[in-house]
This record gives C-alpha cells, sequence and structure tokens, in this order.
C-alpha cells in the first residue's frame, strides 16, 4: 500500500503491578472507556490500519470491545503464544503489516499519547522513511537515545542496569519504521543480539540502534515538549494520572 502505515500495538503484556490479571490496553480510564478506545482515536487519522497483538486469553476480550473496528476492517488481531518480548510480538505478526510502507509501533500502554505527536511522526516518516522517533528530554529518564550525525548509537536501558543520564532523551512508546528490508534486518539482528544483561531477554529498542549503524537508517528525531506523554501505565499512580488528565481533557 503506497505511503500507508500501518499502527503496531504489541499489548500481550498483563497489567500485575497494578494487581489486576488484564491487558494494559483494556484498563478503563473512564466510564466505558479504555485505553484501547484513547490510542485507537489518536492512531486512526494518521495510519491506514490498526493491528493489535494480544495473549492468548485476552484475544476473545479484546475482540468484543473492539468488535465495530475489527468488522469495518479498520482493525486486525494477532495472538503472541509466548510472552517472548515486544520484538518477537511485532515481527510475529508481520503478515498484517508487511504490504504497508511504514510500521508505526506503539506501545499498548500510552494513554497519554497525543494526537499531535502521532500525526508529526507519520508525516515525518513520509518525508524520510528510515527510522521516525518521538523523543521528550526527562529529568530522570528510564530509557535514554544517544545520537550523533544522524544515527542512533546506543539505547540506555535502566531495566537492563544502564545507567541513564539527567537530561536525556527518552522515548513516547513510539517509533515508526521504513518496513523495506525490515523483516531481514530483524532476523540478522537475532542472530548475533546480546541479550539484556538483566531480563536475559533480546530487546527491541537496541534493535532500532542496528538499524540505524549496521543497516545505515539515518534517525529523524522528532521533539516532543511534554514529559507526560512518555508516561504509560505501570503503577497505580501511573493509572490515576491518566485518568485524571482524560477527565481534564474530557471538560
Amino acid at each position: 500500500m503506497t505511503g500507508s502505515v500501518c499502527a503496531v500495538i504489541p499489548a500481550a503484556g498483563r497489567g500485575t503491578r497494578l494487581g489486576l490479571d488484564v491487558p494494559k490496553i483494556m484498563l478503563e480510564v473512564a466510564g466505558g472507556v479504555t485505553v484501547w478506545h484513547l490510542l485507537y482515536r489518536r492512531l486512526r487519522p494518521s495510519t491506514g490500519h490498526v493491528h493489535v497483538v494480544v495473549a492468548p486469553e485476552a484475544e476473545g476480550p479484546f475482540r468484543r470491545l473492539a468488535a465495530a473496528e475489527i468488522g469495518r476492517g479498520a482493525v486486525s488481531v494477532s495472538v503472541q503464544r509466548e510472552p517472548t518480548g515486544m520484538g518477537d510480538a511485532v515481527f510475529g505478526a508481520s503478515g498484517h503489516w508487511a504490504s504497508h510502507d511504514g510500521i508505526l509501533v506503539v506501545w499498548g500502554d500510552q494513554a497519554n499519547l497525543s494526537e499531535t505527536t502521532v500525526r508529526r511522526v507519520v508525516d515525518a516518516h513520509r518525508r524520510a522513511p528510515g527510522l521516525t522517533i518521538p523523543l521528550v528530554p526527562m529529568p530522570d529518564p528510564y530509557v535514554e537515545y544517544e545520537l550523533a550525525g544522524g544515527r542512533l548509537l546506543r539505547v540506555r536501558q535502566s531495566r537492563e542496569g544502564d545507567e541513564c543520564r539527567p537530561g536525556g532523551l527518552s522515548d513516547v512508546g513510539v517509533f515508526c519504521l521504513g518496513t523495506d528490508g525490515l523483516e531481514t534486518a530483524w532476523r540478522d539482528y537475532l542472530a548475533d543480539a546480546a541479550r539484556g544483561t538483566v531480563t536475559g531477554e533480546v530487546n527491541f529498542l537496541p534493535f532500532l540502534a542496528y538499524l540505524s549503524q549496521a543497516r545505515g537508517r539515518d534517525v529523524t528525531p522528532v521533539h516532543v515538549t511534554d514529559p507526560d506523554e512518555a508516561r504509560g501505565i505501570n503503577t497505580a499512580e501511573d493509572l490515576e494520572f491518566a485518568r485524571r488528565a482524560h477527565a481534564g481533557r474530557a471538560r
């Protein structure tokens, strides 16, 4: 599909830290409004299709939640059988996005992501379809991106024991990648990828640095000014923040 971008949402994880046995994408933010509804509203104007990857036990509930969108062909769903990481979720669903020129990978708990940021990222991708990442400086980043000369040199991850620098650039849970040669690059990356020192996982974020350095993809940063957009839902406090923010926007 020439010029089209497919949003891909890996959403197979559960909100276990929230004490809830449901995927975070299905958390209720307001009466009848879930994280899914918020994400879809913000993705729909800028993307040609939305694909969601869920865990086996969540497939039925999510299909019921998104029945209208699935019914008209705007949304599709696949299942990640084993929780083996975000990259596996994204590339395991390649049959749903490979015909598009780009994929917009969006974490399934980004309730504070704005429609404006989505539009700016997709517009930037269409001008330079390599690797587009919205970035925001954070006082205490959980993930930090180091760039120089149009290249992504390194991604530091606190979850893997890396020390992120105060004021460093962090993501907002969104990444836009051109699909040309992408599946081959992922397979090659897996062949030699180092596992995380803490989690033991093959992480998706270092793949972005691999794309930039080993595959020569220039990085287009999209500068985000509101650090709240980087706040996913990982704790009860995060969920309460998302609910207050939604209530404020609804006034």
